[in-house]
């Protein structure tokens, strides 16, 4: 081959060289950017999020939601005046009536709806405030000027007072009344009545002692005791 051809040939496949150098970097460029479709996002571009169940709601809020309110609880009452039929009309338990003026609250526990007199297991007049246990044995419950009777929790607690009004009516021991003696002072004619009880259903078997007081009364209210019974006295207050 002479000197000529060389560099003729060389000069060539120094073209071809490039040419191939050239379609080298395409095809490696090409690999690249297909990978780039099917592997990872471009660089710059936003990825796509997942979609949220929901929609496009807001993300709850990270503070804890407030704790549901405990619905207000119902007091059961007796209202208005009339016959009640125990069981149907009234639930048996303790109940309270206040604000009753003039001894105008009449209230009565009946073993039957006869109105006979020998129907009738206990009543009384009220004036302030007056306690009935109404059993589940008794037929009818009649109330006649009384203020509204509420249902009364027999556990409840309450701020026991040292001082009474001598027309208060009923005072339950522990609750309104604290233990100890009291003094009722300048009662006229046997008008000042007392009473103390072992529970509130008013029956003569409940009575552990009473008295009608001219003068001066004292009279001691046990822990034992269930309730302390006024009408009619002076007010008291305790001396010890």
């Amino acid at each position: 081959m002479s000197q000529q051809q060389k560099r003729n040939w060389f000069a060539r496949h120094k073209v071809l060289t490039a040419a191939g150098a050239v379609v080298a970097v395409i095809v490696i460029g090409a690999a690249v950017g297909g990978g780039g479709d099917s592997e990872s996002p471009t660089a710059g571009a936003k990825q796509e999020q997942p979609a949220k169940q929901g929609g496009d709601k807001k993300a709850p809020d990270s503070k804890a939601p407030d704790a549901p309110k405990a619905p207000e609880k119902k007091v059961v009452t007796i209202d208005g005046d009339g016959d009640f039929e125990v069981g149907a009309d009234v639930k048996p338990g303790l109940y309270r009536s206040t604000g009753n003026e003039d001894a105008g609250c009449y209230w009565e526990r009946a073993k039957s709806a006869s109105g006979d007199t020998d129907a009738i297991l206990a009543n009384d007049n009220v004036t302030g405030t007056g306690y009935v246990e109404i059993k589940a044995s008794d037929k009818l419950f009649k109330s006649s000027g009384c203020g509204t009777w509420e249902a009364v929790d027999p556990k409840a607690t309450g701020t026991p007072k040292t001082a009474l009004k001598g027309d208060g009516g009923m005072f339950k021991v522990g609750v309104d009344i604290a233990p100890g003696t009291y003094k009722s002072t300048g009662n006229k004619d046997a008008e000042c009545y007392w009473e103390r009880s072992k529970d509130a259903s008013h029956g003569t078997d409940s009575i552990l002692a009473n008295d009608n007081v001219t003068g001066t009364a004292i009279v001691k209210v046990t822990a034992k005791d269930g309730y302390f019974k006024s009408s009619g006295c002076g007010d008291w207050a305790k001396t010890s």
